[in-house]
């Protein structure tokens, strides 16, 4: 394969990966009311956005194929462990395929966030996610704060500990 080629298709999958394609997603505005999230987690509890109000939340979008998802995932997971006591909330929402939903499980089982799948959305005013990963951050007031397309833990530091109480 020659190197012209490669190039051509890491770049169509990394903007896959990032969001650049996809552009049916529901408009999310930044400073205003994070708009209704209701789902059925893995482990059969109900992910309600409106009841977190108090909380910090982060609703990241991710999948098994998605490489910069999977390099995140142990970011939020290890953030999350640290600062649920302070009021962090984080929803994981999949977008695997039936086919990949064993290794999309062994995935989740290693977080101690919840996770779910998109097609257990029973409320989405999110829309269909632009891409992957994709993560929004609503703060206490349940207003959309932030949204990340990659996910470090420096940005985690100075965009969401201001948001948490003391």
């Amino acid at each position: 394969m020659s190197s012209k080629v490669f190039a051509s298709l890491a770049l169509m999958a990394w903007l896959v990966c990032v969001g650049e394609v996809g552009s049916a997603a529901a408009e999310v505005i930044l400073d205003r009311a994070a708009p209704s999230l209701v789902l059925t987690e893995l482990n059969g509890g109900t992910f309600d956005l409106s009841q977190k109000h108090g909380k910090v939340v982060l609703v990241t979008y991710w999948a098994t194929w998605c490489a910069p998802c999977k390099k995140e995932m142990p970011i939020l997971d290890s953030f999350y462990r640290r600062y649920r006591e302070r009021g962090l909330e984080i929803i994981g929402i999949s977008a695997d395929r039936p086919q990949d939903f064993a290794k999309m499980r062994k995935m989740s089982d290693a977080l101690a966030y919840p996770t779910a799948t998109l097609d257990q959305i029973t409320d989405n005013g999110f829309g269909p996610p632009e891409g992957f990963p994709l993560t929004y951050v609503v703060d206490r007031d349940g207003v959309i704060r932030d949204k990340f397309i990659d996910v470090r833990e420096q940005l985690l530091r100075d965009v969401v500990l201001p948001l948490l109480p003391p």
